[in-house]
């Protein structure tokens, strides 16, 4: 009776076609669209691994052990994260983790010892899988890693919140402003932080720029347009008398924008300055 029923109702025989039968119970309204993009994320979860996440070593927001409170409280402020690996004398040797509320300990307690706040490092090699890095941050509770490639040699760092989006999709952090558009939102220093797919149209209400949007739906599109190709973290391209400086980029495309307007650029025209 099995074969009978398995010869008129075949199920999938491979994971391309469980994932083409999702997409067509999604069609049938047997399955939310929602509860389809995780359970296909949580498929392709398993052939990822920490490497295919994570953020690239000369792209990491890393502190000084050494630096001055005050530059390390600008950091702090300036990215957002709630955790920074810590490093001293080079960026490849992470000595700790800083957790960035622990920062208040100092301000109650100035002669208290940067060092005695950092919290153990966790290294995982860029072979390991997500699935099972997820189970590790579980059990271990820690949101953070270091990535190392098979010499030994520091590759790159791994959240949980990198690990949780492969599922979900993008996670709003406690930096997001929910009262407005949730891709464009006020940074600490006065700057704005804008989503690279945030529409171009969003984008002019909030600065009053005209900024063309004929041909690109977000604003990560504009940026990658005018400037030739995909920025770096770390790069700046001024657009319009503004000033997009690239915060984070994951999966060949811009994430977060620093945004601020420029003094050497005009308002109305349009000059790209990597």
């Amino acid at each position: 009776m099995e074969r009978v029923l398995e010869f008129l109702h075949p199920g999938p025989d491979s994971k391309t076609e469980l994932i083409e039968t999702l997409a067509d119970a999604e069609q049938r309204e047997l399955i939310e669209p929602q509860s389809r993009q995780m359970l296909e994320g949580v498929l392709r979860m398993a052939e990822l691994s920490a490497g295919d996440v994570m953020v690239a070593a000369p792209r990491m927001d890393v502190l000084d052990i050494q630096a001055p409170y005050d530059d390390i409280l600008a950091a702090v402020i300036d990215t957002g994260h709630s955790r920074f690996p810590v490093y001293e004398e080079r960026r490849d040797n992470i000595i700790g983790i800083l957790l960035a509320k622990d920062l208040l300990k100092l301000q109650r307690s100035p002669d208290l010892s940067l060092r005695t706040l950092l919290r153990p490092v966790v290294f995982v090699p860029e072979s390991k899988g997500l699935n099972e890095l997820l189970r590790d941050f579980r059990s271990n509770r820690n949101h953070l890693a270091m990535v190392i490639d098979e010499f030994g040699n520091l590759a790159g760092l791994i959240t949980i919140e990198d690990v949780l989006e492969e599922i979900v999709g993008e996670i709003e952090d406690e930096f997001d402003d929910r009262d407005a558009d949730s891709s464009i939102y006020t940074l600490a220093d006065g700057s704005q932080r804008v989503a690279g797919d945030a529409t171009i149209a969003a984008v002019n209400a909030a600065f009053s720029v005209a900024l063309p949007d004929a041909d690109f739906d977000t604003i990560g599109g504009l940026v990658a347009h005018e400037h030739g190709l995909v920025p770096r973290r770390g790069e700046t391209v001024s657009i319009a008398g503004l000033d997009f400086n690239v915060m984070l980029t994951r999966g060949g495309s811009v994430r977060w924008f620093k945004v601020t307007r420029s003094a050497a650029t005009a308002a109305g025209a349009l000059d790209v300055a990597p």
